[in-house]
């Protein structure tokens, strides 16, 4: 899979190659940060769009790429991701595995150890966030947890880069026994392991058959011992037969790998009857209760470690209150983020209007063309003006999400969804692409990768548009501030709920419309609730609000630029006209738009430009009306009414997803025919919904 790993070795006179593995929310990315710096390169994996991040790291003269495996919790194979990390190892065979560890949840992170040093690589322990374990009141005994594991553990608080160097000390320290090992030694290591979990007579009376007839077809096992292969084919792990013929290379014939099944089908089969179960069950049964085990004999005060989260859970997980609480976390995240960004957006418009008046002062002083002075104050400054005067609430959102998500409430959330997501076809698992939708759609279809079954994947990307991202916001405040000032948060909520209705509604009607994929299981981890860490808050709240910043200083700004000329074209039309070109397009779909209340050929032309980006339509207005946002608000209330105005946020809501998100949706799923499904639905749901909304409203005396 990876041979470039294999070139890089050699041509740098075998540089160790480190591989940092771990569950999810471990701090495994804080950990590779903290190790490579800058000195990273993120890219795909072969085959797949699943992303891959390289680094490289130099200490005390010693050298090594580091390579950050997806965030798994098993190697069942069912998820791209837990393949990817499973065939990097024994394929690519790195010198040692760091295996990333949260200290706070140290039985349920023992179950990913046991299955890594299964496969026999060199393995170091990162005690990541030890301390907040000790801040539980964990008492966590490093020595004895070495002793019973066989390796090296290391402390370590990756966020402050403690233990970071005594962790690469301790690799090095593997990587450099490893190497001193002769290729005859290297080979027998392939033939067993000395670590070892007892899985009890029955299991291991077939592991030892299947060890056996693995040593006659293929005379060594390539990446990891034999018993691991033997295990993996009694679990049903996907993949495993392949590699066996691979690394046969031509000793084995069809026929004993045909046998091979049979002989395997025959171990489980006699697992069974004997024991009652079946071995894939048995299996993790006796993992489970190992990594209980050997947690329970090194963490002292234990039953004291989650008694402030066992007592906030009790309300949070309530199985009455869960909900009420959660809808009005939301409610309260929507009221904070405008009440809050309110005063701010009001500086940043005067500053923009200040600009605006400077610009047309020092040009119109200068003697410029007035074509340039309209080009770059009624078009540039104007269209993304418009836009950055929403970074604010925007960057607030950000923020208050981050929060969420750093105190631990976020995986509750998760949780909490797992009923309703079942209801429409779906898993709890779900719940996480959705939510990263609400920053940006691309994000959470990216994130929708690691979802085990292809057909909860398809569902969720399909569905993933409905999540109003960061750039549907702006829009969203804009026309709340025009029409629904003292309700402008509950206007926006509703948009939000909206969304997630409507997937909800589109996950079961595509579900139908799908082959039904194998049955998949939920894990959710709980992490302890623990006081948000400032910095990471912030680099979490910047690192999704520079997107929007990027957008408006590249797609928007194209864009708006492009509205403009399209508004003064042909020479002679009054700009911004309905004779325009931009107005002559406009006033071609308008017709369409005016059963849902907004028939006007500039609403036309914002919801066209917006498919290039969701931001683009208040751009795109602030350039046709050719004012800043205080006069685009009054331009606003004397075309639409409150009734057409919610109409429009929720065609933007629904409509057809930014170019980005097309794009993705076609890379994930690998198909132009949902690609389309995808594209066509939307439009159709959106017009619909919208028509329904104003013309409801309309009987009602709403308008």
């Amino acid at each position: 899979m990876l041979n470039a790993v294999a070139e890089v070795k050699l041509q740098a006179h075998k540089i160790p190659v480190i591989a940092l593995a771990g569950n999810p929310n471990a701090g495994k990315t804080a950990l590779f940060n903290a190790i490579t710096g800058a000195r990273q390169h993120v890219g795909n994996w072969p085959g797949v769009t699943v992303e891959k991040k390289e680094g490289f790291v130099s200490l005390d003269g010693n050298q090594a790429v580091i390579i950050d495996l997806p965030g798994i919790y098993a190697f069942s194979s069912r998820a791209i991701d837990e393949t990817i990390a499973r065939d990097f190892i024994i394929d690519e065979q790195p010198d040692v595995v760091i295996n990333v560890v949260d200290s706070t949840n140290l039985e349920r992170n023992l179950y990913l150890t046991l299955q890594i040093m299964e496969m026999g690589v060199p393995v170091v322990i990162a005690l990541n966030m030890f301390d907040e374990a000790e801040t539980l009141g964990l008492d966590i005994d490093i020595g004895q947890l070495s002793e019973l594991l066989g390796v090296e553990v290391v402390p370590t608080v990756a966020v402050d880069g403690e233990g970071v160097d005594e962790l690469l000390e301790a690799a090095f320290r593997a990587a450099r026994s490893r190497s001193s090992e002769s290729e005859e030694s290297a080979r027998e290591c392939c033939g067993a392991s000395s670590f070892r979990i007892d899985y009890g007579p029955a299991v291991e009376a077939e592991i030892t058959a299947l060890e056996r007839y693995l040593t006659e077809i293929v005379p060594i096992c390539h990446g990891a011992p034999k018993r691991w292969y033997a295990l993996k084919l009694l679990e049903k792990n996907q993949g495993i037969a392949a590699k066996i013929w691979a690394q046969s290379s031509g000793s084995s014939t069809s026929s004993e790998l045909s046998n091979l099944e049979l002989e395997v089908a025959a171990a489980q089969a006699r697992i069974l009857e004997t024991a009652g179960k079946e071995a894939v069950d048995i299996i993790t049964e006796v993992r489970y209760n190992k990594a209980a085990e050997i947690a329970q004999a090194v963490i002292g005060r234990q039953e004291a470690a989650r008694r402030v989260s066992d007592f906030i859970d009790r309300i949070a997980l309530h199985r009455w209150l869960a909900y009420p609480v959660f809808f009005g976390i939301i409610w309260l995240m929507f009221n904070i983020t405008f009440t809050v960004s309110a005063p701010i957006a009001q500086w940043f418009m005067g500053v923009f209007e200040m600009l605006s008046d400077w610009v047309e002062g020092l040009l119109t002083g200068m003697g410029a063309p007035e074509l340039l002075v309209g080009f770059l104050v009624d078009g540039i400054l104007a269209g993304v003006g418009a836009v950055l005067e929403f970074a604010p609430p925007i960057f607030l959102l950000f923020l208050v999400i981050s929060v969420l998500e750093d105190v631990g409430y976020m995986a509750r959330a998760a949780l909490l969804s797992d009923r309703f997501m079942q209801s429409v076809g779906l898993h709890g698992k779900a719940f996480i692409p959705m939510i990263l939708g609400f920053g940006c759609n691309v994000t959470g279809i990216l994130a929708a990768r690691n979802l085990e079954n292809p057909k909860d994947r398809l569902i969720t990307i399909m569905v993933n548009p409905l999540m109003s991202c960061a750039g549907r916001l702006p829009v969203y405040v804009l026309f709340a501030a025009a029409f629904f000032e003292e309700r402008q948060g509950l206007v926006v909520f509703s948009l939000y709920l909206l969304g997630v209705v409507l997937a909800a509604l589109a996950a079961k009607v595509i579900g139908m419309l799908v082959e039904p994929g194998g049955a998949s299981t939920f894990v959710m981890e709980l992490p302890p609730y623990r006081m948000p860490r400032p910095a990471a808050v912030l680099i979490h709240t910047w690192e999704r609000g520079k997107e929007f910043l990027y957008k408006a200083g590249t797609i928007i700004l194209a864009g708006v630029a492009i509205v403009w000329l399209l508004a003064n074209l042909p020479p002679g039309t009054d700009a911004g006209s309905p004779n325009s070109l931009v107005g002559i397009i406009g006033r071609s779909v308008a017709p369409v738009l005016r059963p849902a209340g907004f028939g006007t050929w500039q609403a036309a032309v914002a919801l066209i430009f917006g498919i290039a980006a969701k931001e683009m339509v208040i751009g795109t207005l602030g350039v046709l009306y050719g004012v800043g946002e205080a006069n685009l608000l009054s331009a606003l209330r004397s075309a639409w009414t409150p009734l057409s105005a919610y109409a429009f946020m929720v065609m933007t809501l629904i409509y057809v997803p930014c170019l980005a998100t097309i794009a993705a949706i076609r890379r994930e799923t690998g198909s132009w025919k949902w690609t389309a499904v995808t594209v066509a639905y939307t439009i159709l749901l959106g017009w619909t919904v919208a028509v329904a909304i104003y013309q409801v409203g309309t009987l009602l005396g709403l308008s």
